[in-house]
């Protein structure tokens, strides 16, 4: 069962992102505050759920979500500044675009940079912990997987309708064959 909030009485936002290990895209960054009565048990850590249960969710998350934001991070920034930092900077954007100001940030992981002057806590497996991170965990996924099935249409060879942009063997090996797009991660190996 997963924990409504770390801290009781005030706003807390969930991030989490998803897409860090892949080897084109980008990385997907979400921030989700849920109201403080959000109640649903089949809420849970994006990857313990099937693509259907993440399909069902989602507008649950955003019609109910006080407010949420989903950012991307493209692939020639990540090659810029490497997947960490576009991740955390990608949290700070989805933070940023929160129509709600938290006054504390739970973020799924172990590393964070400070975003203003808001207090946060890491949490590793946070999206199998909180609530809020666990939603985070499934807007991300779900705008990114959209979106990576949106660029399989423009590059069918590569899978990604499939594997979103994931290091498979059958992606490895299209790679191998057609080369790169201008959606891979050029710093990341690809071969």
């Amino acid at each position: 069962m997963l924990k409504p909030f770390l801290n009781e009485g005030i706003i807390e936002a969930g991030c989490d992102e998803a897409g860090r290990g892949c080897l084109c895209g980008p990385v997907s960054c979400a921030a989700v505050i849920l109201p403080p009565d959000f109640d649903c048990p089949e809420l849970n850590d994006s990857k313990q759920l099937s693509e259907k249960k993440r399909a069902q969710l989602r507008p649950i998350i955003e019609e109910k979500a006080l407010a949420w934001a989903v950012v991307m991070v493209e692939a020639e920034e990540i090659d810029c500044i490497n997947i960490l930092q576009a991740s955390i900077t990608g949290m700070h954007r989805a933070l940023d675009a929160l129509s709600i100001r938290p006054e504390h940030i739970l973020v799924d992981g172990n590393r964070f940079r400070k975003y203003n002057d808001i207090p946060h806590t890491t949490v590793v497996k946070g999206d199998a912990t909180y609530m809020s991170i666990a939603a985070a965990s499934i807007l991300a996924k779900t705008h990114r997987d959209e979106l990576m099935e949106r660029l399989a249409e423009e590059y069918p060879d590569y899978g990604w309708a499939v594997n979103k942009g994931y290091p498979t063997k059958a992606h490895r090996a299209a790679i191998a064959t057609h080369g790169v797009t201008p959606y891979h991660r050029l710093t990341f190996r690809l071969s």
